[in-house]
């Protein structure tokens, strides 16, 4: 098993930043990529950035491109969200994902999770 654990999350303004960690432990030579998925309240949970194992190669969301930064440390498990120019529509649980496999732009059964950090932005 996969165990992650977030942290990073709280209120900011309109205009400001944020960063998220999420540490991974356990077995995670398993794990194809991490990221970020997110949850507003009433909507669905959308994917939000994912960063490859292997290559570090970094998909976006077309809601976040050229604001957020997913980047990650192998020393030491952690997979980091940058968000800068945060917007009152980022409101939202966070949560970090963990794949076994691809793709990364929707969620799977095989799916490891975090228990979610809170972001808002207000106006």
């Amino acid at each position: 098993q996969v165990q992650l654990v977030e942290s990073g999350g709280g209120l900011v303004q309109a205009g400001g930043s944020l960063r998220l960690s999420c540490v991974a432990s356990g077995r995670t030579f398993n794990i194809y990529a991490m990221g970020w998925f997110r949850q507003a309240p009433g909507k669905g949970r959308e994917f939000v950035a994912h960063i490859k194992r292997s290559d570090s190669t970094t998909y976006y969301a077309d809601s976040v491109k050229g604001r957020f930064t997913v980047s990650r440390d192998n020393t030491n498990g952690t997979v980091y969200l940058q968000m800068n120019n945060l917007e009152p529509g980022d409101t939202a649980v966070y949560y970090c994902n963990g794949k076994k496999y691809p793709p990364v732009f929707v969620t799977t059964v095989s799916d490891y999770w975090g228990q979610g950090t809170q972001v808002t932005v207000s106006s």
